[in-house]
């Protein structure tokens, strides 16, 4: 039972007793002061009666006229007069008896006056005797009025004490409804922090909740910190600070057979001169400078592309892959661009033949091996064409671009003429035998024949026209009418664009406030990148989506992982950990120990973590182990 409801019955307690007490004292009181106020009347009015009488001729006719007069002009019960032998002379008695208060009132509350007793003369005679009695119904009436009147005031100062002291108790418990929300942010694995009141206990209590919240929030920061500089010390490289060879083939082998990307793209080779010859013309000192500034040119490169990184592949070689640039001529002169720009005019006078530059086109589901030689050999015709040259390989496959505008045509019509679909994969619990939910990923149909092309392939151009928010808001739409008719939970992604975008937001919530069954069978990932991008966008929208009833989670999670602290306050449902991590996870010690670190910190905040990019089920036991809770991938499809 809520306080202000003790506080309601403790008032109407409290007051019922006031008031029983207080009609006894003011009613008996009130009774007692009529009783001598009738008995002085019926005295002082039977005295002036028989006194009148005692002056008037005694014959019956003139005495039962003086009764008669007196008795009509005052409100008596009864006026007799009595001979001496005991005979009635007159009497008049009083008809009518119209209460003025209840019977079961006069019956509590009895009124007892004494009638007035006089006696007549006749000279020196004694007539007879005179008695009177006022009517009291009118004291049972003043009775009544004055407890109606003492009930009413009690009622309204009760109502009024209620009022006042709700008010008085929402001021003085707002503090610690502010503390139980605090508590129910951390249940929903979000920490926030509250202002601290003035009253001394729930001070004492806010500090308390605001010190945890503080601590939980040092320690995850802290296990972040730690985490991350096991992550850097494992894939990235010490001197550099660019992806290692391993982890950056690893980014690249999910461009050449996930759907992230685009299906084509560019790599791009860079190579200084031998590191043993660098060592040895600059010193170890001065070539680890250039083999820095050089990684630090590369990795500005990237400023803006989405999925551009860069790595040190081996000694003095570089590689980047660049999934926005089609064209392996532009990607090539872009890179060799940012190199003379940024590293060719400190660097020129000591190393006057400074880097070679290659690129070439890759396409999804070629391999690796193959694009890799490729690249080597473009690199080597490079260096054929003189000192800080570059050279690029276009495949024969090459289609003709898309002018902007038949983009623009081609997606608006594709939301209007529902040509978007859904592709539905399934997300596997831990061990495999059961779906968590299934990840509707979009597909756009091109032509009669159902050709379908991959969000890689068409949302950066959606991107870039702004028409994201159109097509998502069609993806929830399918979503929602696949669940209608489906069992099971279903996964969609938002586009980093839209995220920011109110007037999706806004028809967005609109659209799910129609479905309330269905939001609760309905989750939302955003990209990383897009989180961190337009971070309190997400905020906002997670907020959002999770008041209606649906899941929040970030999917190619651990490319930032040093801002994670950040998401500690978002209440996450889940995470979906991004490829480069999970592919060749069994021989790489170092990612494992990363991995299980990373799994024990979200589970510490209630937060199921997923695995991404999974190539072979028998990975699944590994995952476990170390602490996943469920996969999806090529390899469990």
């Amino acid at each position: 039972m809520s306080l202000i409801k003790q506080l309601w019955i403790a008032i109407a307690l409290v007051m019922t007793i006031a008031f029983g007490v207080s009609m006894v004292v003011s009613v008996l009181s009130a009774r007692h002061y009529l009783e001598q106020q009738l008995q002085v009347k019926n005295i002082d009015n039977a005295t002036a009666l028989a006194l009148s009488l005692t002056q008037l001729p005694k014959d019956e006719v003139t005495v039962e006229l003086q009764v008669a007069a007196q008795f009509d002009a005052g409100h008596y019960r009864f006026i007799r007069v009595v001979s001496p032998t005991g005979k009635t002379l007159v009497e008049k008695l009083a008809t009518r008896h119209e209460l003025g208060a209840p019977a079961w009132f006069v019956k509590l509350i009895p009124i007892h006056a004494d009638p007035g007793v006089a006696l007549i003369q006749d000279g020196w005679i004694q007539y007879g005797t005179l008695t009177l009695a006022s009517q009291d119904l009118y004291a049972y009436q003043s009775l009544w009025d004055g407890m109606l009147t003492l009930l009413l005031w009690f009622v309204l100062g009760s109502l009024l004490t209620g009022v006042v002291g709700t008010q008085v108790i929402r001021i003085i418990t707002r503090p610690l409804g502010q503390v139980v929300d605090q508590a129910q942010a951390i249940a929903e694995r979000r920490f926030v922090t509250i202002a601290e009141p003035r009253t001394p206990e729930l001070r004492s209590l806010a500090h308390a909740m605001n010190d945890m919240v503080l601590r939980l929030k040092a320690m995850f920061g802290e296990e972040v910190s730690r985490l991350d500089a096991l992550r850097k010390k494992v894939n990235r490289d010490a001197v550099t600070d660019l992806a290692s060879r391993e982890y950056f083939l690893s980014h690249l082998r999910e461009a050449l057979e996930g759907d992230q990307y685009g299906s084509t793209g560019s790599l791009v080779l860079v190579r200084l001169p031998d590191l043993n010859e660098l060592n040895a013309h600059l010193g170890r000192q001065q070539a680890d400078a250039l083999l820095k500034a050089v990684g630090s040119a590369l990795y500005r490169s990237g400023s803006g592309k989405p999925g551009q990184r860069a790595g040190r592949t081996k000694g003095a070689e570089f590689a980047v892959m660049c999934p926005s640039f089609d064209s392996a001529e532009v990607a090539a002169r872009h890179i060799h661009e940012q190199l003379n720009e940024q590293v060719w005019p400190t660097w020129r006078a000591l190393v006057p033949d400074l880097f070679h530059v290659s690129a070439v086109r890759y396409h999804r589901q070629q391999n690796l091996g193959a694009l890799l030689s490729g690249a080597d050999e473009a690199l080597a015709q490079a260096a054929n064409k003189g000192p800080n040259a570059w050279h690029a390989v276009e495949d024969g496959n090459t289609k003709a671009a898309v002018p902007a505008e038949q983009w623009r045509t081609l997606l608006t019509e594709a939301v209007s003429g529902g040509q978007l679909a859904l592709s539905f994969f399934p997300v596997m619990s831990g061990d495999g035998t059961s779906a968590l939910h299934n990840e509707g990923v979009i597909r756009l149909r091109t032509d009669a024949q159902g050709t379908l092309l991959t969000a890689g392939d068409f949302m950066p151009m959606a991107a870039q026209l702004n028409l994201t928010a159109p097509i998502d808001l069609g993806v929830v739409k399918l979503a929602i009418e696949h669940l209608q008719t489906s069992l099971g939970d279903v996964a969609v992604n938002l586009s980093a664009e839209t995220i920011s975008d109110f007037h999706f937001r806004s028809k967005l919530t609109h659209l799910l406030k129609g479905y309330p069954d269905v939001c609760k069978r309905l989750l939302f990932e955003v990209p990383e990148y897009g989180v961190f991008r337009q971070f309190d966008a997400f905020c906002d929208l997670s907020a959002t989506l999770k008041q209606l009833g649906c899941r929040v989670g970030v999917e190619y999670f651990g490319q930032r992982f040093a801002e994670s602290d950040k998401l500690a306050d978002l209440g996450l449902d889940y995470i979906k950990v991004h490829p480069s991590y999970i592919r060749g996870l069994a021989d790489n010690p170092g990612n494992q120990e990363f991995l299980k670190g990373l799994c024990k910190m979200a589970h510490a905040i209630g937060i199921t973590v997923l695995a991404l990019g999974v190539q072979d089920k028998a990975d699944l036991p590994l995952l476990a182990s170390l602490g996943f809770d469920g996969a999806t991938g090529p390899g469990i499809r």
